[in-house]
């Protein structure tokens, strides 16, 4: 492995500062005083900075939105844009996620992987590129957020306070590279008429709802019910009894919003139970017509698809709102179409008597030519320290600070079927993998300035 000579002697090092990191539990808190984002993301980025002072770098911190460290001079920016916020820990570590615990050849803790494990790995091979001697027409910055997992403000602050960045990457996707993600357009259903009596599901908009309980008044049989509920791929369920009523609780598969044909949702295969059931109702029939249980959006005139993959659709939650129940729908469309054709597509099918689909937001998907120089430099890099020439750059569905900073795309971390049980419990890394992230970071930052 290129540069590994020169890699090795830092794991130490490596592995003080990312403690450093992981110890902060940066998950999104209540903005406060010089904390957009929460105390500890704000303590969490000042910790950081520290640490790149300490290795000889120019630090700012904008406002505890974002910080930078930075070498090289001129007008031009390379920008590197790593994330030091989590998602919550969760129950069932086998560790403590607040520390950073080797067993064998991985590495524990929350963040280690997504992504303050990578935003070491830059810090590192910022270090040896500076250290190489080689010469600098641009900057090179390594850009820390506090705000990824949750809309990505401190990417949005940035674009309006700071420098634009000339060309990069954000190393918070997978490895050979991604140059295009795609759009992404949330949507509520809403009912009007209905006599389900109440239906709860799901635990955010970006995951397919795998868990959902719902009470209808007990007007069909409980036998025609557990067999159309049987005839799903649910995971499991119950029909239970009790003032005149059936109360389902219906077990799914969880899946990332991106991936929704990975999961079960729970919420859909209980509407069509229902129906299949026999009991008719408009939320039901609209829900159905909608959403349904497949996830290529059919039902709201966007079964549309590229070279690059089809459009998904997904419900994460269904709740009791102000107007009746309320279902969110996650949307990411292709790369080659845009917001505006989205919203032309879906309004012939936004509302009739039985209910009403209200679009919230569309962004445009992100695409860089598969020639362009960016990816090219990108790849080249990847190859020349890997040795692999069989994989390709992808598009995928997911989004990352690629679409808030202009001029970058997602370059690694993630190794290639790799399973680092990011956003899980156990989230792990492999040293071994982390090492060659920071050879790889290394020749993709000499490519950049050489481009």
């Amino acid at each position: 492995m290129k540069y590994r000579e020169l890699v090795e002697p830092l794991e130490q090092d490596m592995l003080a500062s990312l403690q450093r990191l992981v110890k902060y539990n940066s998950r999104k808190g209540e903005p406060e005083e010089n904390a957009p984002f929460g105390k500890v993301p704000a303590a969490c980025l000042d910790e950081a900075l520290q640490m790149a002072s300490e290795m000889g770098f120019s630090t700012h911190n904008l406002d505890h939105y974002c910080g930078w460290a930075e070498m090289g001079e001129g007008e031009e920016i390379i920008g590197i844009a790593a994330h030091l916020d989590i998602v919550p820990a969760g129950d069932g570590w086998d560790t403590d996620p607040f520390t950073v615990v080797r067993k064998g050849d991985r590495l524990y803790g929350r963040g280690v992987s997504d992504d303050k494990g990578a935003a070491v790995a830059s810090l590192y091979a910022m270090k040896l590129v500076r250290e190489m001697g080689v010469p600098m027409k641009r900057r090179v910055r390594l850009l820390l957020g506090t705000d990824e997992e949750c809309g990505s403000g401190c990417m949005e602050y940035y674009r309006t306070h700071g420098e634009p960045v000339t060309m990069g990457f954000t190393p918070d996707g997978n490895f050979p590279g991604i140059y295009g993600e795609k759009g992404h357009c949330s949507m509520v259903l809403k009912s009007k008429n209905t006599r389900i009596l109440s239906m709860e599901g799901g635990f955010v908009t970006n995951a397919v709802c795998d868990h959902c309980v719902t009470k209808i008044p007990a007007e069909v049989s409980k036998e025609a019910l557990e067999k159309a509920l049987a005839a799903t791929p649910l995971k499991g369920f119950t029909v239970t009894e009790e003032d005149g009523a059936f109360v389902i609780d219906a077990q799914g598969v969880a899946a990332h919003a991106s991936t929704p044909l990975l999961g079960v949702n729970a919420a859909s295969y209980t509407m069509k139970a229902l129906k299949d059931a026999g009991f008719e109702d408009d939320f039901v029939n609209f829900y159905l017509d909608r959403i349904g249980t497949g996830c290529d959006g059919d039902g709201i005139g966007l079964k549309i698809s590229d070279d690059y993959g089809p459009l998904t659709l997904n419900n994460g939650i269904v709740r009791k709102g102000e107007e009746g129940f309320e279902c969110t729908i996650d949307i990411r469309y292709p790369v080659t179409f845009n917001a505006a054709q989205i919203r032309a597509f879906a309004e012939p099918f936004t509302e009739d008597e039985r209910g009403k689909v209200d679009i919230l937001a569309v962004s445009e998907p992100l695409f860089y030519p598969r020639d362009s120089v960016l990816v090219e430099s990108l790849l080249a890099a990847w190859r020349e320290v890997t040795g692999d020439t069989e994989l390709e750059p992808m598009v995928i569905g997911g989004g990352t600070y690629a679409q808030h900073v202009p001029g970058i795309i997602a370059f690694g971390c993630e190794m290639p079927d790799g399973d680092n049980h990011i956003h899980d419990r156990n989230e792990s890394l492999l040293v071994e993998e982390w090492k060659m992230q920071v050879c790889v970071y290394v020749e993709a930052i000499l490519k950049l300035l050489e481009a």
